[in-house]
């Protein structure tokens, strides 16, 4: 039988095609002393599919708390009795957020929203909130609002909107154990609205909410399929008051395996560490893993969790001799 890792290189590395959910699952299984050659050919693949350039993003929540959906793993929902409370951020602030994101070096920063979708209000203040982001600072615009409308996937892009982030999450199969008052499959037809209309989709999820290793490796071929620009990789950091606050935290390295995995099914996609990766992999398995398929980072804090500062994964790049990638070369 032909080796995972020989197929892999093959197929990925020399001809450009990301393996399927059932070759992700192999990889996911291999055993715990082959995960060096895992991430070296992953990084491999990243380097020849992407080049050594990393892209860094800022995000910030313009409007915090108070969600009515029931996602079982955010703090944010309205249905849980978590310490976050809704509230609101002005254009001034939202500036001082993009300035202080840019002088890092990022490319890209992320308007989110807690909320199913957005209404006039929450429009009106992204509209105002871009217009005044772009008259103060040079800077992609990203948004993630939620589901969308075609109408309102109109709007975002005649603003300029660069990216829009909607997570599916996790695989289709394990989605209502995650979240019951909206489907996967509304998430999907906001993304491929997203796509038509021609921003980019960044599109990613939350591994270790309870999903087996089958419905890992399904959700990385889910990916696959809808093509996104961008897919960030969280990793679950339970929160109070959440269903899933008593869920353990991913071990470090089976969220190793996960990027390397994620990698060789998405050649060619921007794969962000996002949300979790503080708890789950540290010091040592952050650089691992950026030696293993990631290149991209988000910097500095997260919607609700405190994230590195933003000078040690700045520092880490530098060490790592990864470039940041120009904004010229995002426009």
């Amino acid at each position: 039988m032909t080796d995972i890792l020989e197929t892999a290189r093959r197929q990925v590395l020399d001809e450009g095609r990301g393996l399927s959910a059932a070759q992700v699952l192999e990889c996911l299984t291999l055993p715990d002393d082959r995960v060096g050659d895992l991430l070296a050919l992953a990084h491999d693949v990243r380097m020849r599919h992407c080049g050594p350039e990393v892209e860094v993003e800022g995000i910030v929540s313009l409007k915090t708390g108070g969600c009515p959906e029931d996602c079982h793993f955010c703090s944010q929902s309205g249905k849980f009795e978590s310490p976050v409370r809704a509230v609101w951020l002005n254009i001034p602030e939202l500036v001082e957020a993009a300035k202080e994101t840019a002088k890092t070096g990022a490319t890209e920063f992320c308007i989110v929203a807690a909320v199913r979708g957005p209404d006039e209000r929450l429009m009106s203040q992204v509209r105002d909130g871009i217009k005044a982001i772009n008259d103060a600072v040079e800077i992609n615009i990203a948004c993630s609002l939620g589901m969308l409308t075609q109408d309102q996937v109109d709007e975002l892009a005649e603003m300029g909107v660069h990216r829009y982030n909607h997570n599916l999450e996790t695989a289709r199969s394990h989605f209502r154990t995650v979240v019951t008052t909206h489907t996967w499959d509304e998430r999907w037809d906001t993304l491929r609205m997203v796509k038509a209309a021609g921003m980019e989709v960044c599109c990613g999820g939350i591994v270790g909410m309870g999903e087996t290793i089958e419905q890992r490796a399904e959700f990385a071929g889910q990916l696959a399929e809808l093509e996104p620009d961008e897919v960030p990789l969280n990793f679950l950091a339970p929160r109070p008051g959440t269903p899933f606050a008593d869920f353990p935290l991913v071990e470090g390295t089976e969220a190793l395996k996960t990027i390397a995995a994620f990698r060789l099914a998405l050649p060619r996609t921007i794969l962000r560490y996002a949300g979790g990766r503080e708890l789950t992999l540290g010091d040592l398995g952050t650089r691992d893993g950026m030696l293993g398929g990631i290149n991209a980072i988000i910097v500095g804090n997260y919607l609700t969790t405190l994230g590195r500062p933003p000078q040690q994964d700045l520092d880490l790049l530098t060490d790592l001799q990864m470039p940041i990638k120009a904004l010229s070369q995002t426009l």
